[in-house]
């Protein structure tokens, strides 16, 4: 594949770099301040830009009808206008909070353990979620996914930081120095608590998963998720 990095920072970096090892070839790279190669002669795009750029960027990517992978988080705003651009010109496009394989298969893992709790109204759920300081959004896009996808299990509607409202599922979340990230889920009574937890040691997850994405959309057309890409 001939890529286009949309987002040349730290993750953009190792992506680059996991992709040439797979026998792929990067014709195209851009940041905030700069721009290198030609964008024209990109298959796909693999975009981890800012919140403020990814918009701009997937659209870019729709009219020039470049397939595009996205794992920018803090826009979600503004995905039912990204959807419907996709589905008027025609494209194609992969938006995940986290492509890491092995938060993917936490993701389904959290949402049957919801499906199990349900009858047990004495747990209360909980979600917290660690990053290093550098990350711009909070709550985390991996933590709002793991919320709603529990959330049809429970008598909660939506989410809140810090647990501030009644109906909602509380997200705590910290930043710390050289946290790559680490998501829990808990449901908590009074006799006893139970958790689960993924725990990332590098971003080389989060760099293979988008790669394998780019992968797995280059010949499709339409709107697809890490579940479609990993068969879940």
């Amino acid at each position: 594949m001939k890529i286009a990095l949309l987002g040349y920072g730290k993750m953009g970096k190792i992506i680059a770099q996991i992709a040439v090892q797979r026998g792929h070839e990067i014709v195209y790279k851009s940041s905030a301040s700069t721009q290198s190669g030609n964008f024209k002669e990109a298959q796909i795009a693999i975009e981890f830009s800012t919140p403020r750029a990814a918009v701009e960027n997937i659209t870019k990517c729709f009219k020039a009808k470049i397939p595009v992978v996205s794992g920018t988080t803090g826009w979600l705003d503004q995905k039912k206008v990204i959807e419907e651009a996709c589905k008027n010109s025609a494209g194609s496009f992969i938006y995940a909070s986290n492509f890491s394989i092995g938060v993917n298969l936490f993701f389904n893992l959290n949402e049957h353990l919801a499906k199990l709790m349900k009858p047990w109204s004495d747990y209360k759920v909980s979600v917290e979620e660690i990053h290093h300081t550098e990350k711009k959004d909070a709550p985390s896009g991996t933590a709002i996914t793991l919320v709603e996808d529990l959330l049809p299990y429970t008598d909660k509607n939506t989410w809140s930081l810090d647990n501030t409202t009644p109906d909602a599922v509380g997200i705590k979340s910290r930043r710390e120095a050289d946290v790559k990230g680490t998501h829990s889920v808990s449901f908590a009574s009074k006799i006893d608590t139970i958790t689960i937890k993924h725990e990332a040691h590098s971003r080389e997850g989060f760099a293979m998963g988008a790669v394998i994405a780019a992968e797995f959309l280059i010949d499709k057309k339409g709107i697809f998720t890490m579940k479609d890409v990993l068969g879940l």
